[in-house]
């Protein structure tokens, strides 16, 4: 019986991954197809305005790429599981720090 359970635990936690995967994928798309969108409309806007395709290639032209590749970024960090700062190793050492100061707490009691 418990490991019928065990298996329900590791489907649940299998489509939640699928899940944010797939969310990270659109997301992705999302950032391609609306980037080129803006980009494409803004260069030629620009240029039938006048302005030689020099002039438009300007940070202006290309700073929704940066702003929203910097949370997109972060998105794959998330889904990724990459986070070297709050680390596995980082979680038990913080874990051990606390019980060994509850420990400490304890026996002062004593």
């Amino acid at each position: 019986m418990e490991i019928m359970e065990d298996d329900k635990i590791k489907l649940k936690r299998a489509k939640k991954r699928l899940h944010e995967l797939k969310g990270f994928y659109w997301h992705l798309a999302a950032y391609i197809g609306v980037n080129c969108f803006i980009t494409l409309s803004t260069i030629i806007g620009r240029m039938s305005n006048g302005d030689s395709f020099m002039d438009t290639l300007n940070f202006g032209s290309f700073a929704i790429w940066f702003f929203w590749g910097i949370g997109l970024f972060f998105h794959g960090l998330k889904v990724f599981s990459y986070n070297p700062i709050f680390s596995k190793q980082w979680e038990e050492r913080q874990i051990q720090r606390y019980i060994e100061k509850d420990r400490k707490e304890a026996e002062k009691f004593k």
